[in-house]
């Protein structure tokens, strides 16, 4: 009994070793890229391609080089503000018509609900790019073309058709709350502000990130409306604008110091609303 005691806890133990050593090659292979590209961007030697991982020396140069771009073709720190400002108004107003949606077609029951329902799974399945020619002859018709209007416009529009996940969490609500508010002279709204809400955190946390890291990190629609209007690129565009023939060998670090500097808003925001999650997941319903 005590050898098969001890070979189950030894079969255990090995099992959970081989665990911890798989998670943790594979946490160096996703982190391994990260790494390389921070060292990159401190490194002192100029060349895009070196034959060595860890620079010979550091620097603060290249950061220096592209926050403070005298020429003008360049403009980082413009690009950054652009892609703030696009990527914050996309986000409200994404998230705001994302859960009315959600919420409606949860909670509330019309005539072409299903159908409705239906139509969007479908069109779910084109992906957006393929409309891109048409939207683009619509802001060109439209005179928005080459705009920042534009593109929070076209992240917008987008989230009518993106309810499905919130609807399914907005599902799981039971809807004896909103019955029981009912009964205690609450109105649609009250129920929506006081009850769903304070319970759908997880999820507005949820829609809130995709709709503000959708702008932040989209290179194909952006290109195709902004043209050749560099000053009102996005960080997307202009980093890409950066490596060409001629300037990604003297501009490879400076590249590199723009994708980590483009990473920091969105790690602070998880951060900072990650713990949301938890208080959606474990606050109660406001009577």
């Amino acid at each position: 009994m005590e050898a098969k005691t001890t070979n189950y806890r030894a079969k255990k133990r090995n099992t959970r070793f081989l665990v911890y050593a798989i998670l943790i090659i594979m946490s160096i292979i996703w982190l391994f890229p990260i790494v390389w590209i921070v060292l990159t961007s401190f490194r002192a030697e100029g060349g895009a391609f070196v034959p060595y991982i860890m620079p010979k020396s550091f620097t603060l140069s290249n950061y220096t080089k592209l926050l403070s771009d005298s020429t003008g073709n360049f403009p980082f720190v413009r690009w950054f503000i652009n892609t703030f400002v696009v990527a914050t108004f996309s986000c409200l107003l994404s998230t705001f018509i994302t859960i009315a949606m959600a919420y409606s077609l949860s909670r509330l029951r019309f005539k072409m609900r299903r159908p409705f329902l239906k139509i969007a799974l479908v069109l779910n399945m084109f992906p957006g790019f393929m409309s891109m020619i048409a939207v683009y002859y619509i802001l060109k018709a439209l005179d928005l073309t080459q705009s920042l209007v534009a593109l929070v416009l076209i992240y917008s529009a987008g989230a009518a058709l993106g309810f499905y996940v919130a609807k399914g969490f907005f599902d799981t609500i039971p809807m004896a709350l909103d019955e029981s508010a009912m009964i205690d002279g609450a109105n649609k709204w009250q129920i929506f502000t006081k009850i769903t809400l304070p319970l759908s955190k997880p999820i507005i946390v949820y829609t809130a990130l995709m709709a503000f890291m959708g702008p932040w990190m989209d290179f194909i629609f952006a290109k195709i409306i902004m043209g050749d209007d560099v000053k009102d690129y996005t960080v997307a565009i202009g980093l890409y604008s950066m490596m060409t023939k001629t300037t990604a060998n003297s501009l490879f670090m400076s590249f590199t110091a723009g994708c980590v500097l483009i990473a920091i808003p969105i790690t602070l925001l998880f951060i900072y609303m990650q713990k949301y999650y938890v208080e959606g997941i474990t606050s109660g319903s406001v009577k």
